[in-house]
């Protein structure tokens, strides 16, 4: 039973069995100014409390630290009548846990028609933030809201938008654009940032891996999107300004490659423009098996690569003619397809495996087969082999050996011991040994979970994609990658196999296999606030020397690559370094960043010269740089 009751309010006390215990500072002046400007809107509920005349709130503690705050400033009476709700207090608390719990925040959409029609009225925004007990900025950012369209007003109503997608729709007040925005761009790509990006930005290099996958930004041109030229490219560069557009045609031609897979009988098959490394190491993985070709196949091969063999030659000793460069790269191209013939997947990868289509780093279609999802892994569930102390139904009754622990550790220790004397003693087994473990440091994820060495070596692989703006575009990455994914196809897609083929491999091809091993393991990333790698990274730089690696092979300052993202003076420094005082002064001429940079990239073309972050040392100044630190 509720009864309507007034209490003064300095006869209200906390609620020892309110459950809500803290709250923000500001949320509570917030509150005081709405209960200023509007009254107290809501009555809290009390109990009687342990001394005579005085009562607990049970609901509403928020509103009595409000209302005690004004009084403090004098704005109401510390004896202010306050208008209450008085309850029995068995269940108390849990009428304090369903007023916090069973309430929901007011949706973006209805404060901003609340907010909008105060607008209209006259109201400032400082006197709407009052009455509503919130900051001005709130306000400011529901009425922004007003700018969307209300088509997808509508679709945010209807929870198929967040408010960070829709908030991101504000920054344009062209309705039309806004919905165009929406429906052209891929579900799987429909982040806020990427929204306000399609809505506002500059556009897409014409070199983006996307844009070379549609044929080229003429092809691009042709299919209706809009392009911005870039007048200091005499390559035919420039932007694909409407990144809905290119994402939209993207998608249509990913799709069209997906549904060939699909016909394959994938359990699943998924569309993305742009697929991490990270990403693509949360798959488990199943590789294609070999298969006998047939008689015909196998023929037609042998004869191909005759033919292409002769022809190489030709060629290599100048005697070939000028057809002869086409044809070897058309029988490259079905001998490629023959062999293909002679590798299939097993039909439970069909079953619990996927496939990702998406983009290389040069715009062509890359297709990742034989994916599998952790929770599709037959080899995360219990593998059935028995546990110490589990016995089989015959076992039941007999007799069985029992070990106490110590004993245990005594006898795998000195087992441990005979181990590594044996394999000190014979350097090709132990050569398998490390590449083994090495194989499951770099590609375990193609193998599940639980696979393990008896060897104590851990090999750390460095996810480079994480440090790098652009990974895609990089090309050592790229080839790396086609290594992997050749070794990939090689090994065995069982990793209890994977021991037995190793031992079964030449030296020659164990070595081979620990170089691919170690180089996934070398890391020469300079972090933020990465004071203990400098002896790693010197080392680094030694190794750079030791290969003879040549930075300008993998490496080029261009616009997108390096110039945009340091400073105009820097951009300054690097031209008065290269090319002296009198070019730099372009620079300095230049009116926007944007301008200087083109500048820079077309001085720069050509001449060799690196940043120092990427640049190997020579052994000189290694040397010297070395000496240096250990003086620190």
């Amino acid at each position: 039973m509720t009864e309507t009751i007034i209490v003064p309010l300095n006869k209200l006390d906390v609620d020892p069995k309110n459950v809500r215990k803290s709250y923000r500072a500001e949320g509570i002046i917030e509150l005081a100014a709405n209960i200023k400007a509007e009254g107290l809107l809501q009555d809290p509920v009390v109990r009687k409390g342990d001394k005579k005349g005085r009562y607990f709130v049970t609901v509403g503690q928020r509103r009595l630290a409000a209302l005690n705050h004004l009084a403090e400033n004098g704005d109401v009476a510390k004896d202010a009548p306050i208008q209450c709700k008085l309850r029995e207090g068995s269940n108390a608390e849990a009428v304090s846990l369903a007023e916090n719990v069973m309430r929901e925040p007011m949706s973006a959409a209805d404060q901003l028609v609340s907010y909008t029609k105060m607008a209209d009225g006259g109201m400032t925004i400082a006197e709407i933030a009052a009455r509503f007990g919130t900051t001005e900025t709130m306000v400011r950012k529901r009425l922004a809201l007003g700018r969307v369209s209300p088509v997808l007003m509508e679709l945010y109503r209807a929870e198929k938008m967040t408010l960070d997608q829709l908030s991101a729709f504000t920054i344009t007040d062209d309705h039309e654009a806004q919905e165009r925005v929406w429906n052209d761009l891929p579900s799987y790509n429909r982040y806020a940032q990427n929204i306000r990006h399609a809505l506002t930005g500059e556009g897409v290099r014409a070199s983006d891996k996307r844009v070379q996958f549609l044929g080229g930004l003429d092809a691009y041109e042709a299919a209706g999107g809009a392009v911005k030229r870039d007048l200091f490219d005499d390559n035919g560069g420039g932007f694909a300004v409407d990144i809905v557009k290119l994402d939209s045609l993207v998608a249509e031609k990913l799709e069209a490659e997906a549904e060939k897979v699909r016909a394959e009988g994938w359990k699943w098959v998924e569309i993305t423009a742009d697929l991490s490394h990270e990403t693509l190491h949360g798959y488990g993985r199943r590789y294609p098996q070999p298969v006998d070709l047939s008689e015909e196949d196998q023929a037609e091969l042998d004869r191909l690569t005759a033919e292409y063999d002769e022809l190489a030659e030709q060629i290599n000793a100048d005697a070939a003619d000028d057809e002869a460069e086409a044809r070897l790269e058309e029988l490259d191209k079905r001998i490629d397809a023959l062999r293909d013939r002679g590798e299939a997947y097993e039909p439970e990868a069909y079953e619990i495996g996927g496939t990702i289509v998406t983009l290389g780093y040069n715009g062509a279609v890359r297709i990742e087969r034989g994916l599998v999802r952790p929770e599709d892994d037959p080899r995360r569930k219990a593998a059935g082999v028995k546990q110490d102390g589990e016995d089989g139904e015959a076992d039941v009754g007999k007799p069985r050996i029992s070990h106490s622990a110590a004993l245990i550790e005594d006898l795998t220790a000195q087992k441990t011991a005979a181990l590594r004397i044996e394999l000190a003693n014979n350097p090709d087994i132990a050569l398998a040994a490390v590449v083994h473990v090495m194989l499951l440091g770099v590609l375990g994820s193609a193998y599940g979970y639980g696979t393990q060495s008896a060897l104590q070596i851990s090999v750390t692989c460095e996810h480079l994609e994480a440090s790098m703006k652009k990974p895609d575009a990089n090309q050592a990455l790229a080839e790396l990658e086609s290594m992997r994914e050749n070794w990939g196809h090689q090994l065995p897609g069982n990793s209890a196999d994977l021991w037995e083929w190793c031992l079964n491999c030449s030296r020659e091809e164990l070595l081979v296999l620990l170089a691919f091993g170690a180089a996934n393991s070398v890391n020469a990333v300079q972090k933020p606030h990465d004071y203990y790698g400098k002896a790693g990274r010197e080392h680094a730089n030694q190794l750079g020397r030791a290969l003879n690696v040549d930075m300008k092979k993998w490496f080029e300052p261009t616009s997108e690559a390096y110039f945009s993202q340091i400073k105009k003076k820097s951009i300054e420094a690097v031209i008065s370094e290269v090319k002296g005082e009198e070019a730099a002064s372009s620079v300095r001429a230049a009116g926007k960043k944007a301008e200087a940079v083109a500048i820079a990239e077309r001085l720069i073309a050509n001449t060799g010269w690196l940043p120092e972050p990427i640049r190997i040392p020579s052994v000189e100044i290694g040397t010297e740089h070395a000496r240096s630190e250990a003086a620190e």
